[in-house]
C-alpha cells in the first residue's frame, strides 16, 4: 500500500538487514529502521514498532534470520526463538511464525542454514500478502451486497488497526474497504481512536488518508449510538487469536463494540488469515491477556504547536491504572469470519469446513 504515493511493505530483508516502518512514530513521522540482530527485532516487537498479529508473526521470522546471522549455534537459535516466543504473549502468529522457521530449518546443514531461514522468512511474508489480498477479495462481496441494497454511501466501523501497518500488506480488515474503493464503490469509515495506544486514529486513519478514502475518527464510546442512529451499515474488526470455537481475541474495546452491534442488528465481522487460528485451546478464558505499562494510560504522546513531539502526564499522578491490552468476543456475536479462504459461521463447524 501507499506512503506518500510511494508503495510499501511493512517489514522487508535488504543487505544483511530487516527493514521496517516504525509504527510508534506514526502519524507524525515517517521513519524507516533496521533491525540488525534478533535483539532488535525481539525489541522492535516488545515495543511495538511493529505491532499485529501477521506483522508479529513476520518480524518474528525474520528475527530466526537474524539471529542465525549472529549464530549458527542450534542453543543460540533455540534460545533466541524462546524470546522471541515470550516477547508478546496474546498474539498467536508469533509463536507460530517461529514454530514453522524452526521445523523449515530443523534438518538443514549449517552451511545452507541462512539461505533456507532467509526463503522461508520471505515465503511467510509473501504468503500473509496472499492471504489478506484474498480477505479482501471474499470481504467485498458483504460490502457489495450492502451497497446494492442501499445505493448510498458504505458506512463500516473498525476498532484498532487491523490495517495493512499490521501485516505485510493489504491488511485484513481493511483488505474489503481497499477493494471496494478499487471497485467505485463509495465508502465511509467509522475510525475507533483505539485508546490508549490511539492506534486507530494514528495508524488506522493515517493509512485510509493515503489511500485516500473519506474516514472520521471517534472516540472509543462513540459506535454505540452511530449504530442506534442508523450510522453504521457494519462493523469489520481484525484479530490476534480465534479459537477454533469461533471466539475472537482482539484490541480491548471490540467486546462492547460486538454488543452494540447486535443489539442494534449491524453485522459484526471479523476478518483473518488462518494463521490466526488457533486450533488448540477451545476455552477463551485460557488466552493468555497481555497487560501493558501503566504509562500507556496515564501519558500521551503528540505533537505541540511547534511541531515538536512531547510526551505528557494526563492522569492525577498518584492513581493507579490497569492495562489489559486485549479482550474476547464469544463466536455468538460475530456476523462471520472472512478468510483467505471465504466467509464462515464463527464456529468449530463453521471453521472446519473451510480448513478441512
Amino acid at each position: 500500500m501507499k506512503i506518500h504515493g510511494k508503495e510499501y511493505r511493512t517489514i522487508w530483508y535488504e543487505g544483511n538487514v530487516v527493514k521496517i516502518i516504525d509504527q510508534t512514530k506514526l502519524p507524525h513521522q515517517f521513519i524507516i529502521k533496521d533491525l540488525k540482530s534478533v535483539k532488535d527485532a525481539i525489541n522492535a516487537i516488545k515495543t511495538m514498532e511493529v505491532r499485529g498479529a501477521p506483522l508479529i508473526g513476520g518480524t518474528a521470522a525474520y528475527g530466526i534470520v537474524l539471529a542465525i546471522l549472529e549464530n549458527k549455534n542450534l542453543e543460540f537459535i533455540k534460545k533466541s526463538s524462546e524470546e522471541l516466543i515470550q516477547s508478546r504473549p496474546t498474539a498467536i502468529n508469533l509463536q507460530w511464525a517461529v514454530n514453522r522457521m524452526n521445523n523449515k530449518i530443523s534438518m538443514i546443514n549449517s552451511d545452507d542454514l541462512f539461505n533456507v531461514a532467509l526463503k522461508e522468512a520471505k515465503a511467510i511474508c509473501d504468503e500473509d500478502v496472499s492471504f489478506c489480498e484474498n480477505i479482501g477479495l471474499n470481504g467485498l462481496k458483504i460490502i457489495e451486497e450492502i451497497y446494492n441494497k442501499k445505493k448510498d454511501t458504505v458506512n463500516i466501523l473498525t476498532h484498532c488497526n487491523a490495517g495493512w501497518l499490521a501485516t505485510i500488506n493489504w491488511g485484513t480488515a481493511t483488505s474489503p474497504i481497499y477493494h471496494a474503493k478499487k471497485k467505485g464503490i463509495p465508502l465511509h469509515v467509522w475510525v475507533d481512536e483505539t485508546r490508549p495506544r490511539n492506534q486507530g486514529a494514528n495508524l488506522t486513519s493515517f493509512e485510509l488518508n493515503e489511500e485516500n478514502i473519506p474516514n472520521t475518527i471517534i472516540a472509543d464510546n462513540t459506535g454505540g449510538i452511530l449504530m442506534q442512529r442508523g450510522k453504521v451499515d457494519m462493523c469489520i474488526v481484525g484479530t490476534d487469536r480465534t479459537l477454533s470455537t469461533g471466539d475472537v481475541c482482539n484490541k480491548i474495546g471490540t467486546y462492547l463494540k460486538a454488543l452494540a452491534a447486535k443489539d442494534n442488528n449491524v453485522p459484526f465481522y471479523v476478518a483473518l488469515p488462518s494463521s490466526t487460528i488457533d486450533w488448540n485451546i477451545k476455552d477463551y478464558k485460557e488466552i493468555p491477556i497481555e497487560e501493558r505499562s501503566s504509562d500507556e494510560l496515564s501519558h500521551i504522546e503528540g505533537k505541540d504547536e511547534e511541531g515538536n513531539i512531547k510526551k505528557i502526564l494526563i492522569y492525577p499522578k498518584n492513581s493507579k491504572t490497569m492495562n489489559l491490552a486485549f479482550d474476547v468476543t464469544p463466536a455468538k456475536y460475530v456476523t462471520g469470519l472472512i478468510t483467505e479462504k471465504g466467509i464462515c459461521a464463527a464456529s468449530t463447524r463453521g471453521l472446519k469446513n473451510l480448513f478441512k
